[in-house]
């Protein structure tokens, strides 16, 4: 079984964390390929954008990140502090090892600037938030190549550039781990397709 982590920065928005923990649970009671995510941060409790608290089943230094295929970073606000554990070097250094194995990276909205200030975009295509110029303008100069699409994929890196992205990326990494009819079938059971 493939496994993910669902990297929970401070501040990150939970709709955007919440598509990757349906799209994948729905894989393990009706799809056909099931997918283990596994929530994980810096710190004990995660305070989210909008005010409520989450609790990661893991710390990072609890887990071994050998035993995982996919890393998937949701954004967050920087008014609630995404950017503190977002450009944390333990996460910064997580990519880094993920990229180098070419394992699949995944994000939605400014959970791509951390994959950015990592360095493993340098000089590949990728986008972030786009009714900001300033997030992209720190993509580009962290050496990203920014197109102006809903979903950047750049070989194992997928990025997005708002929370409307955010189901079809959490599709993609169905897609990519396991296979079409898996996540056909996970549509189907979650009403995005009818069945066939």
């Amino acid at each position: 079984m493939k496994k993910v982590i669902l990297f929970l920065c401070q501040g990150v928005e939970e709709y955007e964390a919440s598509v990757f923990t349906d799209a994948l649970g729905w894989t393990t009671t009706y799809g056909l390929e099931p997918i283990e995510l596994v929530t994980v941060g810096l710190r004990s409790k995660v305070k989210c954008a909008w005010n409520f608290t989450i609790e990661p089943e893991c710390q990072l230094s609890e887990i071994d990140i050998n035993d995982f295929d996919a890393l998937a970073i949701p954004g967050g606000m920087s008014r609630a502090g995404f950017y503190e554990d977002a450009y944390d070097e333990r996460l910064l250094s997580l990519i880094r090892d993920f990229d180098s194995q070419d394992k699949l990276i995944a994000s939605v909205c400014v959970g791509a600037l951390p994959i950015a200030k990592s360095g493993v975009l340098n000089g590949r295509n990728g986008t972030t938030y786009h009714l900001s110029e300033k997030r992209q303008t720190q993509m580009k100069e962290m050496g990203v190549n920014i197109i102006q699409q809903p979903i950047v994929i750049d070989k194992n890196i997928i990025t997005s550039r708002s929370p409307s992205a955010a189901m079809d990326v959490a599709f993609a990494v169905v897609e990519k781990l396991t296979s079409t009819a898996n996540l056909n079938r996970i549509k189907e059971g979650m009403g995005f397709i009818e069945k066939s």
